[in-house]
């Protein structure tokens, strides 16, 4: 098991909440919540020694829009990258922030 943080820029705050995914095998979860001034994100992994890949993911995630500020935890379960953006992407449309 294996916890990360991540803080990137924001610009207001998220509309409201979202919970997306699920904590199973394959899935993840994330739980999506307003915040003051930057979006911060905390994970945590089943897989160790993934630090790199998540930074990249989130880097290239992050770079394409500068979203609403949040508190993203994100509860993994050895989910692929496809299905980490997607879920992300889901929870900020669900908070009211389209993130492309």
């Amino acid at each position: 098991m294996e916890t990360m943080s991540f803080s990137y820029a924001a610009r207001g705050a998220a509309k409201g909440r979202a919970v997306v995914g699920v904590v199973a095998s394959g899935d993840l979860q994330v739980l999506l919540e307003p915040a003051a001034e930057r979006t911060e994100i905390h994970v945590t992994t089943s897989v160790n020694g993934k630090a790199a890949v998540w930074s990249a993911l989130l880097e290239r995630v992050f770079a394409a829009a500068e979203l609403p500020a949040a508190r993203l935890d994100i509860d993994d379960c050895g989910a692929t990258p496809g299905v980490v953006r997607l879920r992300i992407e889901q929870a900020f449309e669900e908070a009211g922030a389209a993130l492309l």
